[in-house]
């Protein structure tokens, strides 16, 4: 797999990596069963060998039993530590933690920050994260405790590098105004389904009930070496034939063209949609969180696959539904 160097640092990364949110088995407080260690290991393993370095995870995902599950790898082959960038997300917290009466909300404090990471640390079995983002911007959020926090994990080595998620092009700012560091990602949302990222360029000045807020944020972080990276890539196979119930007509359309240039190229339907995400100059890196094997290494082979300018268009405007202003 091509790998590509992110900028003010020491990091080749995969052009795709592995989202790792559903190999913990089920969201629920049951512990791991032998099938959910069997699964997941088969999951981490094909994206091994489909070239994939970088690996994405977060405190909350399968209430921590996803980071847990995923030390496994270490056991047979301890050595692969130092090939893998380890990437995890904290700041989201569930209603009912640490009390009943608690709610749903996030947490950016200095205090949350530490203590999640320390936990994260403890399941994955590893002294440092490669990466660490706040995960969904906190309304909350005391830049200077961020920035507190930040030094705090750097200076004790246990976290190399930061980011962020879901992050409009102000609150980036904000950050950068307190935060020292570098921030080196920023992971959204971003597929032929979920185009706002780029529709907000394009229909800037236009009187179209399309349009979004025009914060910018693609731009931004081109502007700042920050590399995007795009979650829910695959659309949850709404585009590949594993959509339940009736689409819209925008999403039939764009479905039965994936098909048709995939069948053209010879390659699945999920190559399709990663080789239009790493088409774009941003160097998007899509983050895959199936836990198929076969679709892995079918997403996989989107990074030998280049789309001309007219491919790219097409399935742009058929997923839009309607051309380009």
């Amino acid at each position: 797999m091509k790998t590509q160097k992110i900028a003010s640092t020491d990091l080749e990364i995969s052009r795709i990596a592995y989202g790792c949110m559903n190999i913990g088995g089920s969201w629920d407080p049951k512990p791991l069963t032998n099938g959910n260690r069997k699964a997941a290991m088969a999951a981490v393993h094909a994206a091994l060998d489909a070239g994939i370095n970088f690996f994405d995870h977060a405190d909350i995902y399968c209430r921590g039993k996803s980071e847990e599950v995923f030390a496994g790898v270490w056991q047979d082959s301890p050595s692969l530590r130092q090939k893998i960038i380890l990437q995890t997300k904290c700041g989201i917290r569930f209603g009912g933690d640490p009390s009943s009466s608690s709610p749903a909300r996030y947490d950016f404090s200095y205090e949350h920050i530490l203590s999640s990471v320390e936990g994260s640390l403890k399941r994955l079995q590893t002294e440092y994260l490669d990466v660490l983002l706040l995960h969904r911007p906190d309304p909350l959020v005391e830049p200077e405790e961020v920035a507190r926090a930040f030094d705090e994990l750097e200076k004790t080595g246990k976290v190399r590098y930061f980011g962020v998620s879901n992050h409009t092009a102000a609150e980036i700012a904000l950050l950068k105004k307190y935060v020292r560091q570098k921030i080196v990602f920023n992971q959204v949302e971003f597929n032929l389904i979920h185009l706002h990222l780029i529709d907000s360029g394009i229909l800037f000045n236009q009187d179209n009930p399309r349009l979004t807020r025009n914060d910018d944020t693609l731009e931004y972080c081109r502007l700042n070496e920050i590399i995007l990276q795009a979650w829910s890539p695959l659309a949850v196979g709404r585009l590949t034939g594993r959509a339940a119930g009736t689409e819209p007509e925008n999403i039939v359309k764009t479905a039965a063209l994936v098909s048709r240039l995939a069948s053209e190229k010879g390659v699945p339907g999920e190559a399709i949609l990663i080789a239009w995400i790493l088409r774009h100059p941003a160097h998007i890196q899509p983050i895959i969180g199936t836990t198929s094997p076969e679709r892995i290494r079918s997403a996989c082979k989107g990074d030998r696959l280049e789309l001309t300018r007219e491919e790219w268009y097409k399935l742009f405007n058929t997923a839009r539904g309607e051309e380009v202003p």
